[in-house]
């Protein structure tokens, strides 16, 4: 069983050898990298790649490993029990089975992601370490041990808000994906728009990566709002020509919006604009 990239996702070779590497390993694959790098997406087209079931597990700040295990619902058996229904001499009545659980049950292998690990309290990864590990845990309302019949691919990602604890890394292939470069960009971009005009594309990329390159950006545009903002340039009809203008003249770009969210960031570019006329 090996991944090999689809055609909807454009894999490096390093990214296709670290997935193989966990899938071998049988170990946990930590994925970090800018957001919108597309670390959620990959989880989503191993299962398409290997044809197997995708379980996301998506992690907040209110997130608590137990409940990627099970929850008891003592509040619906006390509900149950005033009502006199007779299910409630059985307690695994009241046994909500969580994410994790869920990967572990059925004949075949699944894919399990653990989306943004790094947004839940920082005990959240060291709670999941022998369950991670040993694939299995124990249920103490049902005297019940829960073992993974085939072990899931665990897919973890991390935007980096917090660090990991060591003991939780240890147990972890890791890779970071890179952020594209032009050449790769264009190989993303033709897939969403395969009939998109060399030219647009060629000035749309160069002025996307002399944003991303202007120092102290609080967030810098990424590879998800390059495509929204291509898809407006195409929706507006926005020719190659206005582009190459802009980025001759340093005007902020047509639509920005999509690509700078705060305005902080559009504050700077502003600036930086003024600065640039005042050299002139």
């Amino acid at each position: 069983m090996s991944f090999n990239g689809t055609e909807n996702y454009i894999t490096s070779h390093d990214l296709r050898v670290a997935v193989n590497a966990a899938i071998t390993l049988e170990k946990p694959l930590l994925i970090k990298g800018e957001p919108g790098t597309g670390k959620t997406m990959l989880a989503e087209e191993i299962a398409a790649n290997l044809g197997l079931e995708l379980i996301q597990w998506n992690i907040k700040s209110t997130t608590k490993a137990q409940q990627g295990l099970y929850d008891y619902d003592a509040v619906s058996r006390l509900r149950d029990s005033q009502l006199g229904y007779e299910k409630v001499h059985d307690i695994s009545n009241y046994i909500v089975k969580g994410k994790l659980w869920n990967a572990f049950e059925g004949e075949e292998r699944k894919v399990l992601l653990i989306d943004e690990i790094d947004k839940a309290d920082i005990e959240f990864p060291n709670d999941l370490l022998q369950e991670l590990d040993k694939m299995e845990f124990y249920v103490y309302e049902t005297d019940q041990l829960v073992t993974a019949k085939n072990r899931p691919i665990v897919i973890i990602t991390s935007n980096n808000e917090k660090e990991l604890p060591d003991a939780f890394l240890r147990r972890c292939f890791f890779h970071y994906i890179k952020f594209p470069d032009a050449e790769e960009m264009g190989k993303i971009v033709d897939v969403h728009f395969p009939n998109i005009k060399q030219k647009l594309l060629d000035e749309a990329l160069a002025l996307f990566f002399n944003l991303r390159d202007i120092p102290g950006l609080k967030k810098k545009p990424s590879t998800s709002e390059l495509i929204d903002w291509l898809k407006l340039l195409l929706a507006e009809d926005i020719s190659p020509e206005v582009l190459h203008d802009t980025r001759q003249k340093k005007v902020i770009p047509p639509l920005h919006g999509a690509l700078l969210k705060n305005e902080q960031d559009v504050h700077l570019f502003e600036k930086l604009v003024f600065m640039h006329r005042g050299q002139r």
